[in-house]
């Protein structure tokens, strides 16, 4: 059939529907390609934008016209004055109607007049992302408040936040479902009690890392719909607070207390016999033994389906318990439990085929006989986390390539595998995320295994792989076309021959290759030109790197947004010129720059200033820079750690 004609038969209905199926951006991005029709149809179906650069921002909106979700977070130079230019923007002033959702994410200069014009110029928001906003305080937290018909805010480390800008959100938005308050160390009971009250309607709510105390539990267990709650590191918290929970939060289905360290098994009975809906169930890394009498309530939980414990001694009963009664369990977490063995897994795993992630670090008990059990009995595994389990051999990876066929996440670090290892392995064909870290025994040979059978891989760790070398890289370069994180940290033989192979990965995102001494201003160059969605590199101790690869990040590198070059021989032009030029840059680690001068740091700091939200820098250099610089990085929002 003639492709125009076929093209015609495909209604916008139809296409639409394909797009559904369509998660990778690069395969969305290669739809919008493939002609003007497609590319119309793209635009007529997509909700979300998320912008890397201001001043394609109006336009973007203009051709999107359906889209409700904003993303902010990785675009830099966000100010209030933004928001106003886009509302005064007649041709695109559409979108404020529609808007939905909102992330601000990491923005350090969009303030209190910018969230004000936001909130009344769009009636219809019903989300707000603020985390990591530096200068988000009660001021904001009041400006945001007007969003009556808010139901989801994401407020973590909004350090500037208190009781009095959490109790304006409370009165205001008392349509709230929803709201993350991690990191916030200004929140208190006071501010807890209130949101409690004013908010009825919260099903999920997390306040990890803040000073509450059991106070604050006995108002929340007044959230009759209080479906979530993650209090991870709420050292004030002990079993009086969990027994409120117990008596009052019936509806609760997901429950983090980890590193809750005043919290002991007789809290965790009371809220396990209250909340007999549990479904994800959280603790550790401060119970040096769970006893026996904590999974004997277990027997209640006929609904768990996630439960992670991490640090503790396990008893021989635990694995008894959970096979008979938590028959619908799809995840397993036992990361650094002592008490875990083959027996034990065997039991797990045996009245558990519907186990889909199950995590095992550094339980180094096992051996290849609970891996046989695992691949014989759970054949819908996507996730196996093995790291530091050193008793495994050669047939474990057999038994997991030929009775996994659905494993996407493998993390074998520290592990005993080799290239024949990797070859079996190799037969998981979905595999997504391979790590490998410290596995000194995997060669080139190993890695074209991989490449030549796991064509979706996008994540490899080969951190001190120390045999891997070019031409290893040149097997993935050739074969793993959609790897985006790559780690080669200390992987001393790849040269810059190797650059070149890894040039030809064009989805490679975040590469971090530390100590790669043989590499030179050639092989970056190489790099930059063929990896242009670059966003995240790490070249620390890379000493053999002169100004010319650095010029070629400059050049080709328009998306780096964070970058480690500490310890490397760039020059004062170098740093400037790519500092100057690479308009998306956030996060810059400058520590022990040998070649560069503190009038060097001056210039390129100045260049990038207005756009920079970290940088850290040898502390000796402190007094040599200008005290205006300083001033003008603080008042931008850029925080500046001096090493």
């Amino acid at each position: 059939m003639d492709s125009c004609l076929f093209l015609y038969l495909l209604t916008d209905d139809l296409l639409a529907r394909v797009l559904d199926c369509l998660f990778d951006d690069s395969d969305r991005k290669s739809f919008r390609a493939t002609c003007k029709f497609f590319h119309r149809v793209e635009s007529s179906h997509r909700t979300h934008l998320k912008f890397l650069r201001p001043e394609f921002i109006p336009g973007l909106l203009r051709t999107y016209t359906r889209a409700d979700t904003l993303d902010f977070s990785v675009c830099p130079r966000i100010y209030d004055g933004t928001i106003s230019v886009l509302l005064n923007n007649v041709n695109c002033y559409g979108w404020a109607q529609r808007l939905r959702r909102v992330v601000l994410s990491r923005t350090t200069s969009f303030r209190f007049s910018g969230l004000e014009m936001l909130v009344g110029s769009c009636p219809g928001l019903q989300a707000v992302d603020v985390s990591h906003c530096i200068q988000f305080g009660d001021r904001e937290a009041a400006a945001l408040s007007c969003a009556a018909e808010l139901r989801e805010v994401k407020m973590d480390k909004c350090l500037r936040v208190t009781d009095v800008g959490l109790a304006k959100i409370a009165v205001g938005c008392e349509k709230l479902v929803k709201i993350s308050l991690k990191w916030c160390l200004e929140i208190t009971d006071l501010g807890i009690d209130l949101l409690s009250k004013k908010c009825p309607q919260l099903k999920h709510l997390c306040v990890s890392y803040i000073k509450i105390s059991n106070e604050s539990l006995r108002s929340v267990s007044r959230l009759k719909k209080l479906e979530a709650l993650i209090m991870m590191g709420c050292g004030l918290v002990s079993d009086e607070g969990l027994h409120f929970l117990g008596n009052g939060c019936h509806s609760l289905q997901v429950l983090d207390v980890t590193r809750c360290e005043n919290v002991s098994s007789a809290g965790l009975i009371s809220v396990i016999r209250g909340c007999k809906g549990l479904q994800k169930l959280n603790v550790g890394y401060h119970f040096l033994e769970l006893p026996t009498s904590v999974f004997h309530n277990f027997t209640d939980l006929k609904h768990l389906k996630t439960f992670r414990v991490h640090g503790a001694q396990i008893a021989d009963s635990f694995f008894d318990i959970i096979s008979t009664n938590c028959l619908l369990l799809v995840e397993v977490g036992l990361s650094k439990c002592e008490g875990v063995n083959d027996t034990g897994i065997v039991k797990l795993v045996s009245g558990h085929p519907n186990l889909n992630i199950l995590d095992l670090t550094c339980c180094d008990d096992i051996t290849d006989m609970a891996i046989l059990a695992i691949a014989q009995s759970c054949r819908k595994l996507s996730c196996l986390k093995l790291e530091s389990c050193s008793l495994l051999t050669e047939k474990s990876f057999s038994y997991l390539g030929s009775s996994c066929p659905l494993l996407e996440e493998l993390d074998l670090t520290e592990c005993s595998v080799n290239d024949k290892g990797l070859e079996y392995l190799s037969k998981c064909l979905e595999l997504r995320c391979l790590k490998l870290g410290i596995c000194t025994d995997i060669s080139d040979k190993g890695l074209s295994y991989i490449a030549s059978h796991c064509k979706n891989l996008k994540e490899l760790d080969l951190y001190r792989c120390s045999n891997v070398g070019d031409d290893g890289l040149g097997f993935l370069g050739s074969g793993c076309k959609k790897i985006r994180k790559l780690n080669i940290c200390y992987c001393s033989k790849i040269t810059d021959k190797g650059m070149a192979y890894l040039s030809q990965l064009e989805e490679l995102s975040d590469l971090e290759m530390r100590s790669i001494t043989q590499v030179t201003g050639t092989g970056l160059t190489a790099l930059a030109s063929g990896c242009r969605k670059l966003s995240e590199l790490d070249i620390k101790h890379c000493v053999n790197i002169t100004d010319a690869g650095f010029w070629s990040l400059a050049y080709y590198s328009w998306n780096l947004q964070q970058i480690n070059l500490s310890y490397c021989g760039v020059s004062d032009v170098g740093l400037c010129m790519m500092m100057g030029n690479l308009t998306r840059m956030q996060d810059a680690k400058l520590v022990n720059l040998t070649n560069v001068s503190a009038r060097g740091y001056e210039v390129a700091l100045r260049a990038c200033c207005a756009r920079l939200k970290k940088v850290k820098m040898i502390r000796s250099l402190r007094p040599l820079l200008s005290t205006e610089i300083i001033e003008t990085l603080g008042a931008s929002g850029c925080r500046i750690r001096w090493d």
